[in-house]
């Protein structure tokens, strides 16, 4: 039976056009970091099953890859329950590593901590266009600052990096509060034990309309009277920042107006600091499907792409469910696939640093011959270009068409007799 070429479903190889693409971004994303202060680290891809289980993940939790036990430790005839199969599994993303990480290793991390990590993570989803069952997330967290300074860094950091990746789209950041989420439900007289419900229900704003959120809220069985004052306020409230305020005031018999206050002087600080152009919007009807969230919630979107390129919140709850303390965590990631994706379909190419060179020599040169080409080109190396050193095809024109899509525009001929 021939061995199969093609990769698993959902999973892609990538070539070198775009692997260059790929290093391109990521180069921009961990240099912009870095001089936020940002330092980077790495876990595991696979983590203890117990964790990834734990029902902060959200939906996330359904798509995991789990790993079989190994060795004596899987016993197939014995085995009742998945329990008795499984002991770990892939990441499905990069903050519940985080956050073990960090328990396990505070002792000898700054406080706070400001992680930038990039590694592949896996999820059993539907692949389509831009999403894969494998694919690789960027992301930096700031572990250990309850103060708002955490969101804006994060927010000026990121932007400052969707620029210098792609200076020519126009982005927005839309941001919420989980606390703002819960004071409207409460507010309109939703039973307190069904908001998930309701912000699940919320969540499909963007695909069913304001009319649409209205009907499967009637559905699934809410007062009209709850229903419509839901949407009523949903449909009046303003996306700035003195939106936020007003909607704090209107709250106030339910939700802490410092809750609202916070994100608006959030989005205050941030206008006032970014030295690039982008939106900057309250969005009300901003869920984030994770269970871990429990304050401020952003996503980026970015003209000519559906859906986000980036997203985050805050999640001070987490890291204490591995130290029984919690700890203030607040973190965003960039969909890295979906940004090379926009880049690729775009035609985009990388901007060359340095000339790239071919060398082809041809065949049947000798040893001394080839020497004295490869010290060129080690010459040329040193001074910072880029130099592919390779033998001449029988087809020299293919030859030099598939280099030139690699971006080599120079090519130095070297023949047999003009190397005696």
């Amino acid at each position: 039976m021939a061995l199969k070429k093609k990769p698993v479903t959902g999973m892609k190889d990538i070539l070198p056009a775009e692997m260059e693409i790929r290093d391109y971004v990521l180069n921009i994303i961990k240099d912009t970091y870095r001089q936020y202060g940002f330092s980077s680290i790495e876990t595991p891809c696979v983590e203890h099953i117990e964790n990834l289980t734990s029902k902060q993940g959200g939906d996330n939790e359904k798509l995991i890859f789990k790993i079989l036990k190994r060795g004596e430790k899987l016993n197939l005839e014995t085995a009742e329950t998945e329990a008795d199969l499984v002991d770990g599994g892939l990441r499905y993303d990069l903050t519940l590593p985080l956050s073990r990480y960090y328990s396990n290793n505070a002792a000898s991390l700054p406080s706070p901590f400001k992680a930038l990590q990039v590694g592949s993570v896996w999820r059993a989803d539907r692949p389509q266009k831009g999403r894969f069952r494998q694919f690789v997330q960027c992301d930096i967290d700031i572990l250990g600052d309850a103060t708002s300074l955490a969101e804006i860094e994060e927010i000026l950091a990121l932007t400052t990096a969707l620029k210098r990746i792609c200076p020519d789209k126009a982005y927005t950041v839309r941001v919420n509060d989980r606390a703002i989420l819960k004071g409207m439900a409460d507010y309109s007289g939703f039973p307190e034990n069904e908001t998930d419900q309701v912000f699940i229900i919320l969540d499909k704003m963007d695909k069913i309309g304001l009319d649409g959120v209205k009907e499967e809220l009637l559905a699934e069985g809410y007062t009209a009277e709850s229903v419509e004052k839901y949407t009523d306020l949903l449909g009046k409230v303003k996306n700035t920042a003195e939106g936020v305020r007003e909607l704090g005031r209107i709250l106030e018999g339910v939700m802490d107006p410092a809750k609202a206050e916070n994100l608006a002087m959030i989005m205050d600080t941030v206008k006032e600091v970014a030295d690039i152009d982008f939106g900057l919007e309250f969005d009300p009807t901003l869920v984030r499907g994770m269970g871990y969230y429990t304050g401020t919630i952003f996503e980026v979107s970015m003209e000519g792409f559906g859906g986000s390129v980036a997203g985050g919140g805050r999640y001070d709850k987490l890291i204490g469910k591995f130290t029984g303390t919690d700890t203030p965590a607040c973190g965003f990631s960039i969909g890295f696939e979906r940004i090379i994706t926009i880049l690729m379909d775009s035609g985009f190419k990388v901007p060359a640093s340095s000339g790239k060179k071919a060398y082809l020599y041809e065949k049947g040169i000798s040893g001394a011959a080839l020497a004295d080409i490869l010290k060129k080109a080690q010459a040329e190396r040193a001074s910072g270009v880029r130099v592919a050193v390779a033998q001449m095809n029988k087809n020299k024109k293919f030859q030099k068409e598939q280099l030139q899509k690699e971006g080599y525009q120079e090519f130095v001929e070297f023949y047999r007799d003009s190397l005696k």
